[in-house]
């Protein structure tokens, strides 16, 4: 179901921690008058369907919360409810803007009467001293893990896979889970991880159209499979050796942009920081606890441009579209970004040129 979003006070990037798994997510959130949407992002766009939603009515907002040592910028948000919403922003001025906004919209007169949402119960949390890797190791188990074996659906015989309705009497008879509920809920939760995926139309259908509990299946006829990045985790990532002086820059501008990935070609939400004296672009997985740049590089004799917005310009991978430039450096390598909007496109392309 579409959500109504008529009437869009504020909109952009938050870094939200997750209820299940305590890890923290880019997501495109949606300030109304009554609520805040926030949306998934793959490739270069927004979802259709809100991943979740928090209602404004009755809420308590904390700024600053101080409650993270390595997340100074987080907004914490309680609903009436007790359910507690933190918030990550990408500067203090992003921050302070979106407090004083949803800050008015909780206040603003008489909060509109909104029917009470079937959220599902939050109860489950993965225990603190188990980690998904873990639980994918013990999947890999030869003598104890998952059995995989041909399955065949609708004509076509997928060689590895398993049924949702194995994984699940798999996750409750090794422990991970106590009932099927809180099994579909982690299985759920791995694959969101990228650690398993669906295969097949059944499975595929249900992870594209279902919210968290209802993206994967219970059943015996869903297949699933381990995706690639279980094997490519335990290569560990090449060392980003940082110069201290590339660091000391005047900060001119920062924000949440997507970009895509040089290796895999997917676009990732990143916080990018641009320095001037020395003139450096930075950017950082918002996700990481880690405050170390991911990339980087020096901006002098770098170009950059607007790419146009009719259809998916050469070197841009998937069906990502609109508000891209890129910027290449002198060593010709090249950078595609997405900004939000066409303003805010300019406005970077702006800041950058004045560097190069």
């Amino acid at each position: 179901m579409m959500e109504e979003v008529n009437g869009v006070l504020r909109e952009g990037f938050l870094v939200k921690k997750g209820h299940v798994v305590h890890n923290w997510k880019a997501r495109w959130f949606v300030l109304l008058q009554d609520k805040l949407l926030y949306y998934k992002v793959v490739g270069g766009k927004k979802e259709a369907s809100p991943k979740g939603r928090i209602l404004l009515d009755g809420c308590t907002l904390t700024c600053p919360c101080l409650e993270y040592e390595n997340r100074p910028l987080i907004i914490k948000l309680k609903t009436k409810t007790n359910t507690e919403y933190f918030l990550d922003s990408c500067s203090r001025e992003d921050r302070d803007a979106w407090a004083l906004d949803i800050t008015g919209a909780i206040h603003a007169g008489n909060p509109v009467q909104v029917q009470q949402l079937h959220l599902m119960n939050n109860s489950f949390k993965l225990p603190s001293n188990i980690s998904l890797n873990h639980i994918v190791d013990k999947m890999h188990d030869s003598s104890n893990g998952i059995k995989l074996a041909p399955n065949t659906e609708q004509g076509s015989t997928y060689k590895e896979s398993f049924t949702g309705s194995v994984l699940v009497d798999w996750l409750i008879s090794s422990h991970f889970a106590a009932s099927r509920l809180e099994a579909l809920t982690l299985a759920s939760v791995l694959m969101e991880e990228n650690f398993l995926k669906p295969v097949g139309a059944r499975s595929t259908e249900a992870m594209r159209n279902g919210d968290l509990v209802e993206q994967f299946l219970d059943d015996s006829t869903a297949l699933y499979t381990f995706a690639e990045t279980y094997k490519k985790k335990v290569t560990s990532k090449e060392e980003v050796h940082l110069n201290i002086v590339e660091l000391s820059g005047t900060i001119v501008k920062q924000g949440f942009l997507i970009k895509q990935g040089h290796k895999i070609k997917n676009w990732k939400v990143r916080r990018f920081v641009l320095r001037a004296d020395p003139a450096f672009l930075h950017y950082y997985d918002p996700t990481k606890e880690d405050n170390r740049p991911v990339g980087g590089f020096c901006l002098r004799g770098c170009l950059v441009s607007a790419l146009e917005d009719n259809g998916v310009p050469a070197g841009v991978k998937g069906n990502v579209q609109g508000n891209l430039f890129k910027i290449i450096t002198k060593d010709d390598i090249h950078y595609y970004i997405q900004a939000s909007s066409k303003a805010e496109r300019a406005r970077w392309i702006e800041s950058i040129k004045q560097l190069t």
